[in-house]
């Protein structure tokens, strides 16, 4: 707020149903348009931590006195009075979507007493899309800017951060990365250093532009970055945080699709050896001479989840996206006669 970076509406230090009824009653007077709300958690990983609460229906709101709590209205129509809506808001808690699967009510308000958390306005648009910035902060002070991808999400209500695309789309790359510049600066001040990534959302309004809010600051480094890095380390590429361009010295661009997700249960009857094995007979490893290919990773994984990771270099998104869906192809069907366990 103190840097002018759009950003959704929210409370934090939220640590009981009471308080969490109370923020959301704030947010209404403050936003009567809210549709949903989510509740994160402190310390929460991937999205695992996270909530939605649908307030779609609902009537009118109560309004806020001068203190902050649930007061008269002083919003048009005929809004229900405070009490109403504070029991409508716990009812809409018990039916709030998790995004982890098997958590139940009374466990993520033990877990919300425990750690705490944060409400905010989830934004919401016909075309939406979750990019991120990473930047990284020297000992001197300076504000590198890295890179900017499109974030693959997943999960009962897409919190789940399942992989990347690098980089971002242009359309908004440059406007993400400016206001990501805006927090890096003040980190700096703040005495910050080394690597950390800031998440958006960026919406389209109704004349065709991208409207970008900054939702997360991730203090580390996270999982757009060893995709970065190995990109970086195989093709000795340099990345231009003005143009969102990255460019390996033979003057290509390059491109990547990653993720952490490149799973089946069928994937639990292969081996690390049998994964080298499969990437050479169908030519899937990366190739110094093209610098394109695939990288695997996580392949410890395989036995007991059936699961490894993968990042897929290309020369155009398109060139990217095809080398991935490749190897996931390939994988299938090497293990289509497998045991399913």
């Amino acid at each position: 707020m103190e840097e002018s970076v759009p950003h959704p509406v929210g409370r934090e230090n939220i640590g009981s149903k009471e308080q969490l009824v109370d923020a959301i009653v704030q947010l209404r007077a403050m936003k009567p348009s809210l549709k949903q709300v989510m509740v994160k958690l402190n310390e929460g990983v991937s999205g695992e931590g996270n909530a939605v609460i649908d307030l779609t229906g609902l009537p009118a709101v109560a309004g806020i006195d001068d203190a902050g709590h649930p007061g008269v209205s002083t919003l048009p129509g005929s809004p229900i009075p405070a009490t109403t809506e504070i029991a409508m808001l716990g009812e809409r808690l018990r039916s709030m979507q998790f995004e982890s699967p098997g958590v139940t009510y009374e466990s993520y308000m033990k877990k919300l007493q425990e750690r705490q958390g944060v409400v905010e306005e989830r934004i919401i648009g016909k075309e939406f899309r979750s990019p991120s910035v990473q930047l990284r902060i020297t000992p001197l002070g300076k504000v590198e800017l890295l890179s900017t991808h499109d974030q693959l999400l997943g999960g009962p209500s897409g919190q789940s951060y399942l992989g990347c695309l690098f980089p971002a789309d242009t359309a908004y790359a440059g406007l993400i990365t400016q206001e990501a510049a805006k927090v890096g600066r003040r980190l700096a001040k703040e005495g910050v250093i080394g690597r950390f990534a800031l998440d958006f959302v960026v919406v389209r309004a109704k004349n065709g532009t991208w409207e970008p809010y900054a939702i997360e600051i991730n203090l580390r480094k996270g999982g757009t970055t060893h995709p970065f890095l190995t990109l970086q380390f195989l093709t000795d590429g340099t990345y231009d945080p003005e143009t969102g361009i990255f460019t390996a010295p033979n003057g290509q661009q390059k491109f990547f699709v990653a993720s952490d997700h490149v799973e089946s249960p069928r994937y639990r009857t292969l081996t690390p050896d049998d994964l080298f094995d499969i990437v050479v007979r169908h030519n899937l490893h990366f190739n110094q001479t093209r610098q394109t290919g695939v990288v695997f990773h996580m392949m410890s994984a395989l036995g007991e989840l059936g699961r490894t990771g993968l990042t897929a270099v290309g020369n155009s998104h398109d060139d990217a996206k095809a080398t991935y869906d490749r190897a996931v192809a390939v994988l299938d069907e090497e293990t289509r006669g497998g045991a399913s366990l």
